[in-house]
């Protein structure tokens, strides 16, 4: 089974940026799309951003613009780049490989001045 290990989270002020990066334990992130999803205190969790195997992306309306998703191969690492961060943003941010339901344990992500 792979794992995923996210990191990057941390506190930051509005307006700030944040890097995550998921790292997996085996060489077969390139083959499949990945996903960064988020979950609020009260809320569902959500799909954030995705990106496949051929690199297209997709994004929920409420980053596009800030949020960039990518994938470094060679270090079987996705990241998700995140720009002009909302106190809305405040989250658990998860990564997921789609195909088999593999989840992180999540990293937090606090906006907030």
């Amino acid at each position: 089974q792979v794992q995923l290990v996210e990191s990057g989270g941390g506190l930051v002020q509005p307006g700030g940026s944040l890097r995550l990066s998921c790292a997996a334990s085996g060489s077969i992130l390139r083959l499949y799309t990945m996903g960064w999803y988020r979950q609020a205190p009260g809320k569902q969790r959500e799909l954030v951003a995705a990106i496949t195997s051929g690199d297209s992306t997709n994004y929920v309306d409420s980053v596009k613009g800030r949020f960039t998703i990518s994938r470094d191969n060679a270090k079987n690492t996705v990241y998700l780049q995140m720009n002009s961060l909302k106190p809305e943003d405040t989250a658990v941010y998860y990564c997921r490989l789609a195909k088999y339901d593999y989840w992180g344990q999540g990293t937090q992500v606090t906006v907030s001045s």
